[in-house]
């Protein structure tokens, strides 16, 4: 069945590695993107496919829907550590956007569904085990505060005017395009200025790594089973402390290894506000779907550093 979606943050690493599987599908699909400084997608290749259209809009200023089923909404702030310096933009994007796309979704005459992206963040943090999805939001900082908050208006919305929806919480995505301000490109950057590698907290603190293929193939699996008005952890495959990737990161740029002394590449005296320990989510639920994570994180971690020892980023 062909189906017509919105990509909102369409040029951004999730939004344009879920546009891409929609296109792929064959669906029609109108990407949405204010084309931030972190939209590093190329859009002339979405514009090489006769079923993609673009707005390029802010999601607070989206004036009217087209008739679709799906609003697959990425748009989003995402730094933690941005969030922690100034807070105001992300309440505007992550919480105001969207409660102007249930807005727009409410008046709607045929109600598409919004399939919103969440985060693993908004559980908080926890030493061991797995978050499910039915446990209480407990976030630790002003981004995955904002998080949360749009899950609940999402969850007030669904009850109060019958929006459907199906929220998403998935975990560390990585992939090439990823903006330099995340911890992966950030590493290599510094690496081929000949800097250290800035480490939260020694390193110590672990996360769940997501290729964004994978998490797309998450979408198309939800869209196809016909989901509705349900939350849906998506984890990775890889989970890890971030010393452990750095150093990876390491051995892959000097090709062969820095012979152990990785002391001179690394800054571990930095420390985040509020930082989260680990982040583990249950993702059984999906997986249920007959969907399950496929890239191998070694593999995609050489590429992305291959690439970017090649191609510097600014």
């Amino acid at each position: 069945m062909k189906r017509v979606v919105y990509v909102t943050g369409c040029l951004g690493l999730i939004g344009s590695h879920v546009t891409r599987a929609c296109l792929e599908k064959g669906w029609f699909v109108r990407g949405v993107d204010s084309v931030t400084y972190a939209a590093t997608a190329n859009i002339e290749e979405f514009f090489a496919y006769e079923n993609f259209t673009f707005e390029e809009s802010d999601i607070n200023d989206i004036e009217r829907l087209y008739n679709c089923d799906y609003i697959i909404n990425t748009a989003a702030e995402t730094h933690v550590d941005n969030s922690i310096l100034s807070s105001d933009v992300f309440l505007k994007s992550n919480i105001n956007g969207v409660h102007h796309l249930l807005e727009l979704i409410k008046e709607a005459k045929h109600k598409p569904t919004l399939l919103h992206f969440s985060t693993d963040e908004v559980y908080g943090d926890l030493v061991d085990g797995f978050h499910a999805e039915t446990d209480l939001l407990k976030p630790s900082n002003p981004y995955s505060a904002t998080k949360a908050a749009a899950d609940q208006l999402i969850l007030a919305w669904a009850r109060t005017f019958d929006v459907p929806y199906v929220i998403v919480r998935p975990t560390n995505n990585y992939g090439i395009g990823q903006y330099i301000e995340k911890f992966i490109p950030t590493s290599v950057k510094a690496l081929s200025l000949g800097r250290p590698i800035p480490l939260h907290d020694a390193g110590l603190p672990k996360r769940t790594w997501l290729h964004a293929s994978d998490t797309a193939a998450a979408i198309i699996t939800l869209i196809e089973a016909g989901v509705q008005n349900d939350i849906f952890n998506i984890s990775g495959n890889y989970e890890e402390q971030n010393i452990v990737v750095a150093k990876k990161i390491i051995d892959m740029y000097y090709l062969g290894g820095c012979n152990g002394r990785y002391d001179e590449h690394l800054n571990t005296g930095i420390k985040r506000q509020g930082q989260d320990v680990r982040y583990a989510i249950d993702d059984t639920k999906i997986k249920a779907l007959g969907w399950m994570p496929k890239a191998d994180f070694d593999t995609e971690l050489k590429a992305i550093v291959d690439h970017y020892a090649k191609n510097f980023i600014w």
